[in-house]
């Protein structure tokens, strides 16, 4: 299946366990060739009754400073969207249930797979937009 398609199906994984509650932290990770974004880590944040996100940008440079943004769940998915196949080939996302692996590879086909879960509780982070 093309990997667009794949992870809309692994963007409502996503979804559920933030409606349960066992969403953890998701990781954009294995970059493609060697550029200054590292990583893009997903961390729930909880303020005034809403469910946001955190979104965090590290960069491999240590003279690039980080970056932060807290943002709904779609605005989340259309951030993240553009960062599949031009700068990363997975996405990890960790709830308290289960992890699920979303890959992209050389052909441009998208998999998941799930595993046993990382975390057993969810801890969100203090926001430093606060």
């Amino acid at each position: 299946m093309p990997y667009q398609e794949m992870f809309v199906l692994f963007w409502e994984e996503v979804v559920a366990s933030c409606k349960a509650g066992t969403f953890a932290k998701l990781t954009m990770a294995k970059t493609i060739g060697k550029p200054d974004l590292k990583n893009i880590f997903v961390r729930p944040v909880y303020a005034d009754g809403d469910f946001k996100v955190l979104v965090k940008l590290r960069y491999q440079s240590r003279e690039t400073e980080d970056e932060e943004s807290e943002q709904t769940l779609d605005e989340a998915f259309l951030f993240l969207k553009p960062y599949l196949k031009t700068s990363f080939f997975s996405v990890l996302l960790f709830t308290t249930t289960k992890d699920v692996l979303f890959k992209i590879n050389k052909k441009g086909a998208g998999s998941m797979t799930e595993h046993a879960p990382t975390f057993k509780n969810v801890i969100p982070p203090k926001s430093d937009l606060e």
